[in-house]
């Protein structure tokens, strides 16, 4: 693979990093690294073995096919599969893989039995959410008694875990979040008057991290933490880690497929959205909406070119967006290599995924995610 081709670098050496930042914030608690999503569009199998490799015991994924593929890639980890058991299928996957199934309601504690029952030897381990205001997945407090006492009940299962997930704990307010921690501690405190142990107990994501002890302060019995999206170098919101101390894991680099000059008054692309009002010069990039730079980038964006931010101008397309360069004294290429978002070529810090995807009007998890096929994952060390 040459230097130049379209590819998406991964930087293990930021990954680790990012991994050891949130075993620091997390002051002695578990940290459950959330690698969902294939990591966030960085490849789970590497992302795995990377933060195995740093230490890190525990991950958690959305489906059980998701794990599956983590075991079949060598993951020893235990998994925790954030979506649950919906069907025989997929409790038989879960028993014979050696996962970790949260249960959100009596359907899923049914297939969590079936999945015990597939499993080689010894109880099959269980998460139990409560849903303390997210009101997307998990039970009330009433229902989650119920099944907590059920699974307490089954010598088949084991409680190895209770949790709650934040609705907005990114917020710089995070009255709403503490009120969901008053509730499942509420939960937690009638789970012990029932004589029922809530294994680890979990709630903090990202963003509950970086608000520190005002939120992990306030659920003092927490033994585990949820990171993910700060594993991979990014932010949730613009006032989470001021000093800068996230590394970006992820690099999309291109490179330059032609070059030409347009005179004033010229257009570019699809529709003429965008017609140059000097001389200028336009770098056509082979990357395009089909490899995960967003349509609504359109005249809005911007890549990293020869050694500076440039604007993408024009509608992007499926196979290739378009650059302007107005600088006659910029020294352009065909073959030179791009960064959509990371490190720079040059190895600076480059545009960031997070003001790429402000500009998109999306959210950085959206964009990492977006990054297509067509581009390979390269982990490096020291990108």
């Amino acid at each position: 693979m040459s230097e130049t081709a379209n590819r998406a670098i991964i930087d293990l050496s930021a990954l680790r990093a990012n991994y050891d930042l949130a075993r620091e914030l997390a002051d002695g608690r578990d940290v459950i690294s959330v690698v969902k999503a294939d990591a966030y569009g960085h490849g789970a199998a590497d992302v795995a073995r990377c933060l195995e490799s740093a230490g890190c015991r525990r991950l958690a994924v959305m489906t059980p096919a998701e794990g599956c593929g983590l075991r079949e890639a060598g993951s020893e980890a235990q998994i925790l599969v954030l979506g649950g058991l919906g069907d025989a299928g997929e409790a038989r996957l879960a028993g014979e893989y050696g996962l970790t199934p949260a249960i959100h309601n009596p359907e899923g504690l049914g297939w969590a039995r079936e999945a015990a029952a597939a499993r080689a030897d010894g109880a099959l381990p269980v998460h139990l959410e409560l849903d303390t205001g997210m009101r997307r997945m998990g039970s009330d407090s009433g229902g989650a008694l119920e099944l907590a006492e059920a699974i307490a009940a089954d010598p088949q299962l084991e409680l190895d875990g209770t949790y709650t997930h934040f609705a907005s704990a990114d917020s710089p307010d995070v009255a709403s979040a503490l009120e969901q921690l008053q509730l499942f501690r509420q939960f937690l405190e009638a789970l012990e008057a029932r004589g029922v142990s809530p294994g680890l107990i979990h709630a903090a994501n990202s963003s509950a991290l970086w608000a520190g002890p005002g939120l992990l302060g306030a659920l003092p019995e927490a033994t585990a933490v949820r990171p993910g999206l700060m594993l991979y170098g990014a932010r949730t919101a613009l006032h989470e880690d001021p000093d800068r101390r996230l590394r970006p894991v992820m690099s999309v680099r291109t490179r330059v497929a032609a070059l030409r000059s347009l005179s004033p008054g010229e257009a570019v692309g699809y529709g003429s959205t965008w017609r140059a009002d000097r001389p200028t010069r336009i770098a056509t990039l082979s990357i395009g909406y089909a490899d995960g730079v967003l349509r609504s980038l359109s005249n809005r964006g911007e890549v990293w070119l020869a050694g500076a931010r440039r604007p993408l101008v024009g509608r992007v397309s499926m196979d290739s967006v378009t650059v302007a360069v107005d600088d006659p004294e910029v020294r352009l290429a065909v073959g030179d290599p791009a960064s959509f978002f990371g490190a720079s070529p040059e190895g600076g810090a480059g545009i960031a995924v997070e003001e790429q995807a402000e500009a998109a009007g999306t959210l950085a998890y959206e964009l990492l995610i977006r990054v297509g096929d067509r581009l390979p994952r390269v982990p490096l060390e020291g990108a």
